[in-house]
């Protein structure tokens, strides 16, 4: 069975509450029932986590190495500067997949670039929390 993991950054523990016209009212649990129900239908593995702490990120990604088949990403804030995440998806080596729920190319510019994404095999954003479905749905044809 294909296992994959879910890790969401900074912030995305406030989502449903947290600027509403951008993210939603949908929160991080409500997102999770919905990956943790597609996986089941897909009949793979998936593990979700969140944190804001880029070293506990890095170390998820670290202790992926022989786990999982797929990484899906949600780096929140991160995206924009994080070599060090950036770097942690390149050496171990997993297929990885950016998410985000805005579209971060309509947004501010510093948004639109991501230093994540050149380690990942595609980016999906802009489709809010079925971002996520998306993704799983990709990681799991990988």
């Amino acid at each position: 069975m294909k296992k994959i993991l879910v890790i969401n950054g900074p912030n995305l523990n406030l989502l449903g509450t947290r600027e509403k016209g951008i993210y939603g009212t949908e929160t991080l649990q409500d997102i999770a029932q919905k990956v943790i129900a597609e996986a089941e239908r897909l009949n793979v593995d998936v593990d979700f986590i969140q944190s804001n702490h880029e070293g506990e990120i890095i170390d998820k990604i670290h202790d992926a190495r022989g786990k999982f088949d797929v990484i899906i990403i949600n780096p929140g804030a991160y995206t924009h500067y994080s070599i060090a995440i950036l770097d942690a998806i390149k050496a171990v080596e997993i297929p990885a997949i950016e998410l985000h729920l805005s579209n971060i190319h309509a947004r501010e510019e510093f948004r639109s670039k991501s230093v994540i994404a050149p380690a990942c095999v595609g980016q999906i954003c802009g489709f809010g929390g079925h971002g996520y479905i998306l993704a799983l749905n990709a990681a799991a044809a990988l």
